[in-house]
């Protein structure tokens, strides 16, 4: 039980940090990012399940299943566009890099699960499981998205319950109250 809590932690991580990676304005070091991401999180997943790992074999294992990253760099290169490109670019990169890093993950996870090593794997299946859970992947990343929206909205409700309760302790103005609501409504 142990070994799952850790690997969705592993995965769970590695995906955001992805999304994050995916941000990176600067075309083509976005993808080098990501990629020493998923890297990591082949690494961590490995030690997890008692599988060797060497540099070589995750860079082969990520570069074999993500293969033709063509999507990938196209969304990277439209970063080069002055104004909007660098925007929708960063917007869909992240995207696509939180779901690759969720199905290389997958993908891994399951490998490993069934007594694999990164040495022994059918890459023929590999790549069809990676793709179905890159599908997945775009799910997983929505829903992450709107974990944080939420998340982000709670915490703000949070805090004008304290501030309400500092207002009417008499520690804040009316004045400094409704400046600071105003401003933390703004966030939701």
């Amino acid at each position: 039980m142990q070994t799952h809590l850790e690997t969705d932690r592993v995965l769970r991580s590695h995906v955001l940090w992805a999304m994050g990676g995916g941000l990176i304005p600067i075309p083509l070091l976005d993808i080098a990012a990501v990629t020493g991401i998923q890297l990591d999180m082949i690494k961590q997943l490995a030690a997890l399940h008692d599988v060797d790992y060497s540099k070589e074999s995750g860079k082969a294992f990520i570069s074999a299943l993500t293969g033709s990253t063509f999507a990938a760099i196209g969304a990277s290169l439209f970063k080069a566009i002055p104004g909007v490109g660098s925007i929708l670019g960063g917007l869909s990169m992240s995207a696509l890099s939180g779901a690759s890093t969720y199905a290389v993950g997958q993908v891994a996870v399951r490998h490993f699960a069934s007594d694999g090593t990164l040495f022994n794997i059918d890459m023929e299946q590999a790549k069809s499981a990676y793709n179905q859970a890159f599908e997945k992947g775009k799910k997983y990343v929505a829903d992450l998205e709107e974990e944080d929206t939420e998340d982000e909205a709670k915490d703000v409700f949070e805090m004008l319950e304290k501030l309400g309760k500092l207002r009417d302790e008499g520690v804040v103005t009316d004045a400094e109250f409704e400046e600071k609501k105003a401003e933390l409504l703004s966030r939701v």
